[in-house]
């Protein structure tokens, strides 16, 4: 485990020992210090709530064009309408970190699109393809969080927009800024005939009844949820700051176990357990209970420590437990088991049997690269063989649910057709990527092409390769971890590298053998950063593959890539 990792797990449990360590300053937690905003995101956010700008985009900004906007509205508030400016085209990553903010964006807007749960109808995916193709230029990305991300919105299309998309039952609602983000679900929830239980009511009733609350639309900073009731845990549930795992209790039957304050970015923690076996009609309330503790305790002076993960380290999770009980939820919670390891992929790529007789069908993006058109076709391809529903994944994946036995062969020609793979192919199936430079202002180099470009090299040049398991390959536009690069067996963190030559170019530092819950390995783990280990864009097909071939040639028997990259020495992994 890093060094920062370390540092940031340290500190006492006890509440009188946490007080005497606290710094002369206050930390901005408001149940402590006040609600005196401490900088100027929370003097903004204090100044008039992120949900009110939605009137003034629709009454005002729509009608009288960029140039009307305010900077407070624009850097901060638009966000919490899921938007944000996108970077102007041909600025260089060299000049990512010397320009100012304003000078890096275009008077263009990403808007995210919310899915909680990652659930989708046909008339919902072709609804977002028509914005996409109208509106956006023909932009679509399925995130890790399985949102939809289009690009090249004007601020004059917006609140159309926004009524397409209600009109379906979709929504931008809280998509970005310092709210409870999108809920990741299972997305097999209410369908695998594996499932432990259906997570979806809870994920409904929270969405339904929190999201847009003003109550909860000013955190300290972005706030992630993750419920599964699949065995594979298939929601990243390590890296969220209050995630729920199906468990089975020996005396009182299924429920879930409460996780909290993961995170990664450029300080990463791994959640932690709580000891608590929460029942399916206590996971709503003790939801909100660990929310609000985030909104009452949570640090706010410093930006960079305003994460749930930081008062965790702090607190440990007994004192956090206890707040919980005796301050927010008025009765103790049940003791409760840990889930069991995973015995499935989480990824849910191939064909796989319902719980009615039905599959489902789960297909690659190439990095979660897609387009409007693609999107479209998928919609006409679903309904073409009687299914109205798909899920996205955290994995960047998409999924085609109803599927009828004899129509299998059918549908999976035509996702080829389409460019989806539904086969567990070498790379596709576990290379993930960030939105990189072509549209981030925090980006130092492109990622999407980068990814697809190597996943290409590498299966055209590992064909036959007879890989024990999956090796995923993560990349990431900037020090940030959008793609999750320090949990990745090859993560790829972007930077300039200087060549041989003198010359700097685009490339990327390399974490190796990190992981979370799978049926590869028995805990997560972060990848290992090999002191000057850096590989430029053009060279990363040829560095992935010599890697892997390495790993084939040196690997101990049933020895995964990660226990294989953390036991080898330097000169294996260069």
């Amino acid at each position: 485990m890093s060094a920062q990792v370390d540092e940031i797990k340290k500190g006492p449990n006890s509440r009188a020992s946490v007080k005497s360590a606290r710094p002369k300053k206050p930390n901005g937690q408001w149940k402590v210090d006040g609600q005196e905003p401490l900088n100027k995101n929370e003097i903004d956010k204090a100044a008039d709530n992120g949900l009110n700008v939605r009137a003034r985009i629709e009454e005002t900004y729509s009608k009288n064009g960029f140039s009307s906007i305010t900077d407070e509205d624009l850097h901060a508030r638009f966000r919490w309408w899921g938007l944000y400016t996108q970077r102007k085209p041909g600025i260089d990553g060299g000049r990512t970190a010397t320009l100012e903010p304003h000078e890096l964006e275009d008077e263009y807007f990403m808007l995210r699109v919310r899915i909680d749960g990652g659930k989708l109808t046909t008339e919902q995916l072709r609804t977002i393809a028509e914005i996409s193709n109208e509106f956006g230029r023909g932009s679509a990305d399925v995130t890790d969080r399985q949102n939809v991300q289009l690009h090249w919105i004007e601020i004059e299309n917006v609140p159309e927009i926004w009524e397409r998309l209600e009109a379906v039952g979709l929504q931008t609602t809280e998509a970005c800024g310092d709210v409870p983000r999108v809920i990741l679900g299972s997305p097999v929830a209410g369908v695998a005939a594996d499932e432990l239980i259906d997570p979806t009511p809870a994920i409904e009733e929270i969405s339904r009844r929190y999201i847009g609350d003003p109550s909860l639309s000013n955190l300290p900073r972005k706030y992630k949820t993750a419920i599964t009731g699949h065995p594979s845990q298939d929601v990243v549930h390590e890296i969220n700051d209050c995630s729920f795992v199906a468990v089975e209790h020996p005396e009182k039957g299924i429920g879930y176990d409460l996780w909290v304050g993961g995170a990664l970015s450029t300080v990463p923690r791994f959640a932690e357990r709580l000891g608590t076996w929460v029942a399916p009609d206590q996971v709503v309330e003790t939801w909100l209970g660990v929310t609000e503790i985030f909104r009452d305790y949570g640090y706010r002076r410093l930006r960079n420590k305003a994460r749930m993960k930081f008062l965790l380290a702090d607190w440990g999770t007994e004192k956090f437990r206890d707040i919980l009980e005796d301050e927010y939820l008025g009765y103790k919670l049940a003791d409760g088991p840990a889930p069991d390891k995973p015995a499935t992929a989480g990824d849910h790529v191939g064909i796989h049997k319902q719980a009615d007789g039905k599959y489902y069908i789960g297909v690659s993006l190439i990095a979660g690269r897609a387009s409007g058109t693609l999107l479209g076709q998928l919609a006409d391809l679903a309904e073409k063989f009687g299914s109205t529903r798909l899920r996205t994944t955290p994995h960047q994946k998409i999924l085609l649910l109803d599927i009828e036995e004899k129509d299998i062969d059918e549908v999976v020609a035509g996702l080829d057709a389409l460019g989806l793979s539904s086969r567990k192919d070498l790379f596709r199936r576990s290379t993930m990527a960030c939105t990189g430079i072509d549209y981030c202002k925090l980006a130092i180099v492109e990622t999407k092409q980068t990814a697809a470009d190597a996943v290409a090299k590498l299966e055209e040049r590992l064909a036959g390769i007879d890989l024990p398991h999956p090796i995923s390959l993560h990349l990431n536009g900037c020090p940030n971890s959008c793609a999750r690069i320090q949990t990745a067996d090859i993560g790829l963190k972007g930077q300039l590298v200087t060549t041989d030559d003198g010359i700097q170019s685009p490339g990327f530092q390399v974490h190796v053998g990190g992981g979370l819950a799978s049926k590869d390995r028995d805990e997560a783990g972060l990848g290992r950063t090999v002191r000057g280990l850096k590989v430029t864009a053009d060279n990363l097909s040829d560095y992935v593959e010599k890697l892997v071939r390495r790993f084939l040639n040196g690997r101990g028997e049933n020895e995964t890539f990660s226990e294989w990259a953390h036991r080898v020495e330097d000169e294996e992994l260069v």
